[in-house]
């Protein structure tokens, strides 16, 4: 670095060389066409990324504006900076950089599987930080799909409401269900605003989903626990069935949610065919939280 370039000239130079150094296909985002002037991402492409405005990225990289420790975790992930290219960033930036925060894998109880397996022809599901999917029983395959078939790392519910085709034409009300879902995980931000694991789901979706930045940025927060779910199945028609969640005594972040309907009503014959077409057990899993 030569003597003359302060810290934050530097910090800019650095952000400019790395975003170089990526293309749009490396990061997910779609070529929309246009003559690029500039090798690797552009700077709004980068703040996209990392969930900015695009004019507070450019007082950053510009030497105009202080990262905060937010912005900086922000752009380590957007850039895919290692761990060495981070250390200098938190360096130029004169801040030290946090360790990241590694959470221990849920673990799935045998005894656990087969209460959800015991719910016979109710779809039931068992939900761990920023909902991802943990177990599930042959209910809940027969409504949603077999969640059984994804790498453990696509096994979150929130992505697959946004990002899965089959499951966006499952809901009949879809934007309730995505204003919903989003307004939960930014719900789980508050405590947890550097676990690498939230970032990249954030990321994914806020890139990945017109809808989803949208309400990201709309700061809507909930914690419902139960409600009215309504479907359209391919095979049975249309649903409108009772969704109750419960958190669980060893840990608040796994929650159980259970889908009901009134007995010996047209829907909960409905579950009780989609159960009998579908009737082998969902397996056992002992660890299936995605690690960070």
């Amino acid at each position: 670095m030569s003597e003359t370039r302060s810290p934050h000239s530097e910090l800019g130079a650095f952000l400019k060389a790395r975003r170089a150094e990526l293309t749009p296909a490396e990061v997910g985002l779609a070529d929309d066409g246009t003559l690029r002037r500039v090798p690797g991402l552009r700077r709004d492409e980068v703040a996209r990324l990392a969930t900015m405005s695009t004019g507070y990225y450019t007082r950053i990289e510009q030497g105009r504006l202080p990262a905060s420790a937010t912005a900086l975790a922000s752009l380590v992930r957007a850039l895919r900076l290692d761990e060495a290219q981070r250390t200098y960033l938190y360096e130029l930036a004169g801040q030290m950089p946090a360790a990241p925060r590694r959470r221990p894998a849920h673990k799935v109880r045998p005894s656990v599987q087969r209460m959800l397996d015991g719910l016979s022809h109710l779809p039931a599901l068992l939900l761990g930080r920023y909902d991802d999917i943990l177990a599930w029983n042959a209910a809940a395959t027969a409504l949603y799909r077999d969640f059984g078939e994804l790498p453990a790392r696509k096994r979150n519910y929130t992505r697959l409401l946004f990002l899965d085709p089959m499951m966006r034409d499952l809901y009949v009300d879809w934007e309730d269900a995505g204003r919903i879902s989003a307004a939960r995980l930014r719900m789980e931000t508050a405590g947890n605003p550097d676990d690498p694991r939230l970032a990249e789901l954030v990321g994914e979706l806020t890139v990945r989903s017109p809808e989803f930045h949208e309400w990201w940025n709309g700061r809507i927060v909930t914690d419902l626990s139960h409600g009215t779910k309504r479907y359209h199945h391919p095979l049975v028609g249309p649903l409108t069935l009772d969704c109750d969640t419960w958190a669980s005594p060893d840990d608040p972040h796994i929650r159980l949610m259970v889908l009901t309907a009134e007995d010996g009503s047209r829907e909960d014959e409905a579950l009780r065919i989609l159960s009998s077409w579908n009737t082998t057990p969902a397996p056992t899993r002992t660890t299936d939280t995605p690690r960070d």
